[in-house]
């Protein structure tokens, strides 16, 4: 039974150790995206111009 409390505690500090890394990682801006919004605006027309021609075979 006392192996399950020392599981048990292992995991919980791995979990935190875990969760504090991430919470740095985020904080110096690891997944910080500077170059896909600049792009998106040139894609975004091709995508709405493919759905509509999607919706356009769809209905005939």
């Amino acid at each position: 039974m006392s192996v399950i409390y020392v599981l048990l505690i292992v995991s919980i500090v791995i979990a935190i150790i875990f969760f504090t890394v991430f919470i740095i990682a985020v904080k110096n801006g690891q997944f910080d995206d500077g170059y896909t919004p600049s792009v998106r605006i040139l894609f975004e027309d091709e995508i709405v111009k493919t759905n509509q021609k999607l919706t356009k075979k769809n209905k005939d």
